[in-house]
């Protein structure tokens, strides 16, 4: 049984617990949950204790190696471009299309109140500063005090300047900080799948708290949060076809036909690695020379998510309007600044832990509640078909737009 699935499954357990518990021995809540929130508390803690040294060093690898990639060639060079431009477009479309759907199909008023006061480690979110104490506070005057507080957007603007300063020392000291680096992220890596080897104890505590106090109501938040994320990703995802189409000149019955293995092998692996033969037949049946695509698939696979930004930021977002958090628009281009930025450094993690490096600092820069994240991520395994799905796609699309880019295809029509 895989990691997703027995999270996904340790909620179930833990939200019918607390439900039939509350229905059939309503005298016994009390002392469960004195037990089972600490333990749920605790598990969430351990999670959240993780997140600042793992999204400082990935962000560093992360961005050193995107650097070193685009001096490899011209045409890895121009790929890399292509990819951090539709990253910033896929957060800029969350932060319009998000609120929208949100407006159309609110949250259920009942479910999000009792949500909120089941969940548990949750503090009271302070107001937002002015932009312009905003803008002075995010150049961080203390590094280490900036970790202390979680102030992420102070800390992945530190990460990338040191990554950026990383490429212009000499190679030797280069391979050292990168291999000190690499070395921070592998070993967070694995403390936090030790962590997530022990989530069906912290996550069917905190689900059997939020059942006994939300009740079957949780359930159908949890529906309408999947809803909401997955159609971000499919709003991202289907900008494929007009990048196929425009970008690359095929017509889109082509350019359909051509994605369709890759997306089979994606919503059944949900790895964009194992997806990539199949996006390699699927660039050779649209005219792409093998040159290209052995060049621009290879990358997009290492350092490319288009749905990313877009779903991690659509996460933030929801959790902010749950917890009744106001977003204004200065606030929301930090948010899609972050997400941006975040995505360049965990698009080669499994999606469990890719969700909570991503999505926390995103979720602490525009002021929303990390501690929902723990509960969240327990249903990701739905809308991690989506992200899987969408990336193919793009990152075959892409690969078109940049074979026409660098002197055509192999035949044309």
């Amino acid at each position: 049984m895989s990691q997703a699935t027995r999270i996904l499954l340790s909620l179930i357990i833990g939200l019918a617990a607390g439900i039939a518990l509350a229905a059939f021995a309503p005298g016994s809540v009390g002392p469960v949950i004195t037990v089972a929130q600490p333990i749920g508390s605790a598990w969430l803690n351990a999670l959240q204790m993780t997140i600042v040294p793992l999204v400082v060093s990935l962000l560093i690898t992360g961005v050193a190696a995107t650097a070193e990639a685009a001096q490899a060639g011209r045409l890895a060079g121009r790929a890399i471009a292509l990819y951090v431009a539709l990253l910033a477009l896929s957060a800029t479309a969350a932060a319009l299309v998000t609120p929208l759907l949100l407006a159309l199909f609110p949250i259920p008023a009942d479910s999000a109140a009792s949500l909120r006061a089941a969940i548990p480690g949750l503090h009271a979110m302070s107001a937002a500063p002015p932009l312009g104490e905003f803008l002075a506070a995010i150049i961080p005057t203390n590094i280490v005090k900036a970790a202390a507080e979680n102030a992420f957007i102070s800390l992945i603007i530190f990460a990338l300047i040191f990554a950026f300063a990383m490429t212009r020392i000499d190679a030797k000291g280069r391979a050292l900080l990168t291999a000190f680096f690499t070395a921070v992220r592998d070993a967070m890596l694995v403390v936090i799948e030790w962590i997530l080897w022990i989530a069906p104890v912290g996550v069917s505590a905190l689900a059997l708290v939020v059942g006994a106090r939300a009740g079957t109501g949780a359930f159908g938040a949890l529906v309408h949060y999947i809803l909401i994320v997955a159609g971000v990703g499919v709003i991202v995802s289907l900008a494929a076809y007009p990048i196929a189409v425009f970008g690359g000149r095929v017509r889109i019955g082509d350019y359909a036909r051509a994605a369709l293995p890759s997306q089979a092998v994606a919503i059944s692996t949900q790895s964009s690695i194992a997806s990539l033969p199949s996006m390699v037949e699927g660039a050779s049946a649209l005219g792409v020379p093998v040159a290209t695509s052995g060049i621009t698939l290879p990358l997009a696979v290492a350092i490319f998510r288009a749905t990313g930004p877009a779903m991690n930021l659509a996460v933030a977002i929801y959790v902010a309007f749950w917890f009744g958090v106001p977003l204004s628009p200065a606030v929301l281009a930090v948010g899609v600044v972050v997400a941006t930025l975040t995505s360049l450094g965990s698009v080669s993690l499994p999606g469990t832990i890719s969700y909570v490096s991503a999505i926390a600092p995103i979720a602490a820069a525009i002021g929303a509640p990390v501690a929902p994240l723990g509960l969240l991520v327990a249903v990701e395994t739905i809308p991690d078909i989506i992200r899987t799905l969408g990336n193919v796609m793009m990152d075959l699309a892409t690969t078109v737009t940049l074979s026409r880019r660098n002197g055509g295809r192999d035949s044309e029509g």
